[in-house]
């Protein structure tokens, strides 16, 4: 749980401290481009903790008078490569990363056509291809705790109805937001500032248990079986 306004620095700390206590050994670390910044690099590089993460594009635009600028540079390439960036934070700290450019056409996907530029940055790995740095980040999508989350609340079907396929992910989407409001206006712990959040209160699977649980007395069903014999009395040894 990440508090409001915590640094990502202090964020990655606690959670590298407790795979640390929980003996969970770490190869890489696969980032969310929330996490670009000189301090978490800076501090990751210290760790000796490799990673790979999305390049945030910043500095001037393609059509500026003077020319593109920053990170952008990367994002006009129209062909893949590798290369060098430093960043450099307010506090005049810098930070040097490896730099990955990957170039594919849409072709048609998310009905959309033309050049895609995908922008990476790494320390502490040898990637063994371009490709390679692509799909390994790749294996990260979807690991977010509200899709997973929505995934646990979602009816499964075999129809290929996409009105009531998009029902379901509907329904899934309003009962973990549900549950978040439970946990923010009934289970959470007053205090000044803002709210305790208590989550061990109230499991999102043990909310949804009692769902199933009600639309089962609801709809009649009984789990129930009648036996043709009765059961033989337990005799003792």
């Amino acid at each position: 749980m990440v508090d409001k306004g915590e640094k990502m620095e202090a964020v990655i700390k606690r959670l590298l401290a407790r795979l640390g206590r929980l003996g969970v050994a770490s190869r890489m670390l696969l980032l969310d481009r929330g996490f670009w910044s000189v301090a978490v690099i800076r501090y990751l590089q210290a760790a000796r903790k490799p990673f790979l993460m999305p390049v945030i594009l910043r500095g001037r635009e393609e059509g500026h008078a003077e020319g593109p600028s920053g990170t952008r540079v990367f994002a006009l390439r129209k062909s893949g490569g590798w290369d060098e960036y430093k960043l450099k934070a307010g506090d005049g700290r810098t930070a040097r990363v490896s730099i990955r450019v990957h170039c594919r056409n849409y072709a048609g996907q998310w009905g959309r056509h033309g050049r895609q530029t995908l922008v990476y940055a790494f320390w502490g790995i040898v990637p063994s291809s371009t490709r390679w740095v692509r799909e390994t980040y790749r294996t990260r999508f979807a690991i977010e705790t509200s899709y997973r989350q929505m995934q646990q609340g979602r009816a499964r079907t075999c129809t290929r109805d996409p009105l009531v396929r998009l029902l379901l992910v509907a329904a899934a989407l309003i009962l973990r937001n549900v549950w978040v409001w439970l946990h923010y206006a009934v289970l959470s712990t007053p205090r000044r500032g803002c709210p305790r959040l208590n989550p061990e209160r109230l499991p999102l699977k043990d909310l949804l248990l009692w769902l199933q649980h009600q639309a089962e007395h609801e709809l009649g069903l009984c789990d129930e079986r009648p036996a043709g014999h009765p059961m033989p009395p337990c005799r003792n040894s």
